[in-house]
């Protein structure tokens, strides 16, 4: 997930990614908007913006990334949940005074809105916001700026996975591990947001979500030892951590927000399992491109995807982010095709792929229009 560079609450939070539409015609971008390079990018985002005609302005996609566009979010909706989540962050003393005015700034009741156009209530809109706000307040404090350094990065982060999956051990020492959750925000933060995921999804859905949560945790640690090392990986192997470091926990969400479950017998087939990849691949890459001139200008050795291309192919940034570009299209057709298929077999699937679409989709938008938080490299 996004490391942030701000301070405050927007410093915390990832951005955190409607419908499934069918694959757009596949259109050359362009030998010399590519930097030299052969590739297939989409010309104009289907989210609107500049597209070809020359180069992006604040609050547009990135040129060429191919994206549906996302479903509109109500401003009071958005208001509401954001009043809930800042109301919850202050009971739980997640972060202090002088950083709350960055909430706003981060939008992330746009976030859940825009991610889950499907929700079944208001609630669970909010359960979602927390469980994104307690993420990125463990990501920040225990892996990037407020404190977590490379070093002892896997020992904090079981103490934060126990907050999710919690310990059973003898009463004294239960007692301390409980002690330990109520006496540190990062893990208060995952305690907190649980506890209210609990009361809305299903033991199976809880269940899956703890497991992509250790899934998150172990691409953390991955990162942090090729920071430590300030290794650069090769691309495939980079893309591996980003499959464990991405999103995926969000979108294991979407069948309790809107209010239903996804049978586990269907979730484990491989073909299910697949579709989900292809689609938090997707949009952790979309994570890697907008969030990519900050990340540079605060640390060039940052690893991100359009870094190791360029290292690993031998080209500028330029050449290698458009490059990246063409990765996501590729993985987010992919996506868009075999989602098709599965819709076709059954409507619990339909639901299910449908809500993944409007999660990557959502998020795609949120990225984009968020210009307190993101800007876009001058390569149009």
């Amino acid at each position: 997930m996004e490391h942030a560079a701000g301070g405050g609450v927007a410093g915390w939070l990832a951005g955190g990614p409607s419908g499934i539409g069918t694959s757009a015609a596949r259109v050359l971008f362009g030998a010399a908007a590519a930097g030299g390079g052969k590739g297939a990018q989409e010309a104009a985002g289907a989210d609107g913006g500049a597209g070809s005609g020359g180069p992006p302005r604040a609050g547009d996609p990135v040129p060429g990334l191919y994206c549906p566009p996302a479903a509109p979010a109500d401003p009071q909706k958005i208001a509401e949940v954001d009043r809930r989540l800042d109301a919850w962050a202050r009971e739980l003393d997640l972060f202090p005074p002088e950083w709350a005015g960055d909430f706003a700034g981060f939008q992330v009741g746009k976030a859940v809105v825009l991610q889950h156009p499907g929700a079944a209530d208001l609630e669970r809109l909010v359960v979602a916001g927390k469980l994104l706000v307690a993420e990125n307040v463990v990501d920040d404090c225990y892996c990037e700026d407020y404190g977590g350094s490379v070093s002892g990065r896997g020992s904090r982060l079981i103490l934060a996975q126990s907050a999710l999956d919690p310990l059973h051990t003898a009463d004294g020492y239960q007692q301390q591990w409980q002690h330990g959750l109520g006496a540190d925000a990062p893990l208060r933060s995952y305690d907190g947001a649980m506890r209210a995921f609990r009361e809305i999804a299903t033991p199976s859905q809880v269940s899956r979500f703890v497991h992509d949560m250790a899934r998150l945790h172990l691409g953390y640690v991955a990162e942090g030892a090729w920071a430590e090392t300030r290794t650069t990986p090769p691309v495939w192997q980079y893309l591996v951590m980003r499959q464990f470091n991405n999103f995926r926990p969000c979108l294991s969400l979407v069948d309790s927000v809107d209010g239903y479950e996804l049978p586990e017998v269907l979730y484990a087939r491989p073909e299910v399992q697949r579709v989900t990849a292809l689609a938090c691949n997707a949009t952790t890459i979309v994570n890697d491109l907008y969030s990519f001139t900050k990340e540079m200008a605060r640390d060039a050795y940052h690893l991100n995807l359009p870094v190791v291309i360029a290292a690993e192919d031998g080209r500028g940034l330029k050449a290698a982010y458009l490059k990246a570009v063409e990765i996501h299209n590729e993985i987010m057709h992919a996506f868009e095709d075999e989602s098709a298929v599965l819709a076709a077999t059954n409507p619990v699937l339909a639901r299910y792929t449908t809500g993944l679409a409007a999660w990557v989709t959502g998020n795609h938008r949120w990225h984009h229009t968020n210009t307190y938080r993101y800007s876009l490299p001058h390569y149009w």
